[in-house]
């Protein structure tokens, strides 16, 4: 909310506009050309390798969930034991007569597994080993999950991670993780901006290949073969379960109808989980999570966080048993089955199965290694894929209103790589009484402003959730002065269409950090440059003296310790053309609502 004022400029001081203000920050700028990602990539980031994955058990209790491994077989051990012991006893026989292990089908149903079914099961296939793999990456570079919005360390409900240092400067991206060779996609520590091209690119294919799935299973009948259709698939199914752990396993007849236990296993992957892998990932977009506020006041960014990793969860898990069960329950059948489209023994469907993991296992081995040498065709491609729909999030204006004080996160993580200039520190000991922003560029007025000009400007609050790239969020309240005032300063020019945001700080690579803003988003009621966060004086982590606020984005392009802003035609002028600082280092993207 902004203090009211009949004149939006009254009692401020007059703006300096002199020679330096027109003067560009862009000979500041690393204009490098990257194209591949090597040892000294990104300034050299070290691996860095985790834990085994933890689960917090009570307040700090931490459980390593390696030892599921031997509990699980134990547990196998077991319930092998208790399912041969009661499988023999008349009142289990009389109940496994009355359930068999499958419901009934309507007499319309087909019967068998038509060609395209079995094309869709290997494009499913081919483009999960890529989301899966890309998924894990993302999560690597905050390995840790929460239940709540507040990213607060101690609080998180499962890590692969240590425990959050003491050091009140610790950055998330020193928390960040390698992932061992062949595991992520690419794997190595703090890639996310490609592996959320992996991610999000493939991702879109996934949804039309699946979009093409269901109407083809609701045009064909072939749904009525995966979705439950009477109560009886229940006890079927505790028939089927009994028979499989007593190691006296059902008759296989899949080609005609699937047991109840594999129909609900299929049933919660096509119509459960793939769906909520839409969901939750959308619930992790920014510019939809703050425009939508009574879906996200509930279903906030860490609780979609946590889903869309059980759903990762369920479809390896699924992934591991559905192809185990294939190769154990008749394998040149199921096979059959699944690529050749017929009902018999022969090895037409192993050899086609054969061939397809060939091309499986030849795009798992290559993709990493494909993107470390051509890390620009990822990003091209991934933007095609993805970009679309970037671009039309970015147009929901997001209204304020959806936090109080109350809702403040108590820990607010720090990030980025922090200014060491000699310029910064000497502004730093004299708590920026010599500091000017310099507003430049395609523009009618172009002025310098201290920060008591700055804090003369019409008075803009707002408090929002922060949400990062690399999955951290939390709330904080903002005070400083809305980018519409700033805009109705120093009028851009017609031609203006891109705002660029310059910082204090240095990247890794060298070169001061920037970022690329679109000039319609400067009018949206959540843009803003802030002074102050909760109500006390912007500190060094996270940004002083100045830093943007554009809630429709992800937090790296939320350009902290501005020293100056330039409107231009078009980004492609600035630095290494590509919209920003890890655009055109770590080939991040533009535009990045989702």
């Amino acid at each position: 909310m902004e203090t009211p004022s009949d004149d939006p400029h009254e009692n401020v001081p007059a703006a300096d506009v002199g020679p330096d203000s027109r003067v560009s920050f862009r000979n500041e700028l690393d204009r490098t050309h990257y194209t591949a990602v090597d040892e000294d990539w990104a300034g050299h980031v070290p691996a860095q390798y985790g834990v085994a994955p933890r689960v917090r058990i009570g307040r700090s209790k931490w459980f390593n969930l390696l030892w599921l491994i031997p509990i699980g077989l134990l547990l196998m051990i077991v319930a092998i034991a208790v399912a041969k012991g009661i499988r023999d006893l008349p009142v289990v026989q009389d109940f496994m007569r009355q359930f068999p292990g499958a419901s009934k089908l309507p007499d319309d149903a087909p019967i068998g597994f038509p060609a395209w079914l079995g094309w869709q099961h290997f494009f499913n296939l081919f483009l999960m080993t890529f989301i899966i793999r890309s998924g894990v990456t993302i999560l690597a570079d905050h390995p840790r999950l929460y239940w709540t919005r507040h990213s607060t360390p101690g609080k998180d409900w499962f890590r692969i991670q240590k425990p959050v240092p003491p050091d009140p400067l610790y950055t998330a991206k020193q928390d960040s993780i390698t992932l061992p060779n062949g595991v992520g996609l690419p794997g190595r520590r703090h890639s996310i901006g490609l592996a959320r091209w992996w991610h999000l690119g493939v991702d879109t294919l996934w949804l039309l290949n699946g979009i093409v799935f269901y109407i083809l299973i609701f045009s064909t009948g072939q749904w009525m073969r995966l979705v439950p259709l009477n109560w009886d698939v229940i006890p079927n199914a505790v028939s089927v379960a009994i028979q499989y752990l007593s190691l006296d396993w059902p008759v296989e007849s899949g080609w005609v109808n699937y047991n109840s236990l594999q129909l609900i296993a299929y049933f919660v992957t096509v119509f459960i989980a793939a769906p909520a892998a839409l969901i939750t990932g959308l619930g992790m977009s920014p510019a939809l999570s703050t425009r939508f506020r009574a879906i996200s006041s509930l279903f906030s960014i860490q609780v979609a966080r946590s889903l869309h990793f059980f759903v990762l969860c369920w479809f390896v898990m699924f992934i591991v048993v559905h192809v185990t069960l294939v190769l154990t329950t008749g394998a040149l059948r199921n096979l059959n089955h699944m690529y050749a489209s017929r009902n018999d023994d022969s090895w037409v469907g192993f050899w086609i199965f054969a061939a397809s993991m060939v091309v499986v296992i030849v795009a798992w081995v290559a993709a990493t290694p494909f993107t470390y040498r051509h890390p620009r065709v990822v990003q091209k491609v991934g933007f095609a894929l993805i970009g679309g729909a970037q671009k039309l999030f970015e147009h929901i204006d997001s209204k304020p209103g959806q936090y109080t004080e109350k809702d403040i996160s108590p820990y607010f993580w720090h990030n980025g790589k922090y200014p060491e200039t000699e310029e910064y520190k000497q502004l730093e000991a004299g708590t920026f009484a010599d500091y000017t922003l310099r507003v430049n560029g395609l523009v009618e007025n172009p002025v310098e402003l201290s920060l008591e000009q700055l804090r003369a400007l019409p008075h803009h609050e707002q408090i929002t959730q922060h949400f990062c790239i690399q999955g951290w969020s939390g709330v904080a309240k903002w005070g400083g002065v809305s980018m519409q005032s700033i805009v109705d300063l120093v009028k851009p020019a017609p031609e203006a269409k891109w705002v660029i945001f310059y910082s204090f700080a240095v990247g890794p690579d060298g070169g001061i950090y920037y970022d690329a803003q679109p000039i319609e988003q400067m009018s949206y009621e959540l843009t803003m440059l802030a002074y102050d966060m909760n109500d006390d004086t912007l500190s060094f982590g996270h940004g002083a003296p100045l830093r943007l606020r554009n809630e429709v984005q992800l937090g790296f392009k939320l350009v902290k310790w501005i020293k100056g802003i330039e409107f231009v035609e078009h980004f492609s002028e600035v630095g290494g053309g590509l919209g920003g600082y890890n655009n055109d280092h770590e080939f991040f993207g533009y535009r990045q609502s989702i």
